[in-house]
């Protein structure tokens, strides 16, 4: 679509809440129902993401809902003030139900952190992705789900199998297992546990989850260090 037709960040949370929704077309490869859709709103059109909650698959382990995880992630990802994850609502009123609404990162999607890791201007990005990704417990962190949009920002997206309360962290970060956490990362940590979650976050979880949250931050900010593998599987599958 046009450049100026694109709304500037600022104001994408308000198209996404209230735009409205025209769906172009299911995405290949992803095992849950996700649709590529336009969001218009006067003279104003962007491409977004919709994962509306009846196209999920069930899982054993975590409940139904797994679009509200997605927004949780942009949530956390605001309250710690790191730019990581796209904008991200949640819609009641979409074509196939409620579901999520994230902003489509129009991004080289030659890339992904195998490619990304090779260039140290980008492990910064991807340290603190790590970072954010123990905080939040990703299960699901393939290479795929990261990626490099054309201004050279690192993003990160799907994000429904985050935030259990059971250790579940699984992801292809693990080249800077071991390494000290950026003193800036850090101060943000102990930010985020100095007091309540937000309640935009903390509305989204439950009681037992928000308290991993804090619990899993608290951890870092004593070891001061990203974690090493742990887990039996500690990648997922595919890893891209």
């Amino acid at each position: 679509m046009p450049e100026d037709q694109r709304p500037p960040p600022a104001a994408f949370v308000n198209l996404l809440a209230e735009g409205s929704i025209e769906v172009r077309g299911r995405m290949p490869w992803s095992s849950n129902g996700t649709y590529l859709v336009t969001l218009s709103r006067g003279d104003v059109h962007a491409a977004a993401v919709y994962k509306p909650a009846r196209a999920e698959r069930r899982l054993w382990d975590f409940p139904h809902g797994l679009h509200r995880r997605e927004v949780a992630a942009y949530e956390l990802s605001l309250a710690l003030g790191w730019p990581l994850v796209p904008e991200t609502v949640d819609r009641a009123d979409g074509p196939l139900g409620a579901g999520s609404l994230q902003r489509f990162v129009d991004a080289d999607f030659e890339q992904h952190y195998f490619t990304l890791v090779e260039d140290p201007a980008h492990h910064r990005a991807l340290k603190r992705m790590a970072v954010f990704d123990v905080t939040a417990n990703n299960a699901d962190r393939k290479g795929g789900h990261c990626l490099l949009d054309g201004d050279g920002h690192v993003w990160g997206i799907d994000h429904g199998l985050c935030f259990h309360a059971q250790p579940k962290l699984r992801t292809v970060i693990w080249d800077f297992a071991g390494d000290p956490i950026d003193d800036a990362d850090l101060r943000d940590l102990e930010r985020l546990v100095a007091g309540p979650l937000p309640p935009a976050l903390a509305a989204l979880l439950e009681p037992e989850e928000r308290a991993a949250v804090v619990a899993r931050a608290r951890r870092l900010l004593r070891t001061g260090r990203l974690p090493e593998p742990r887990s039996e599987r500690p990648y997922p599958w595919p890893l891209v």
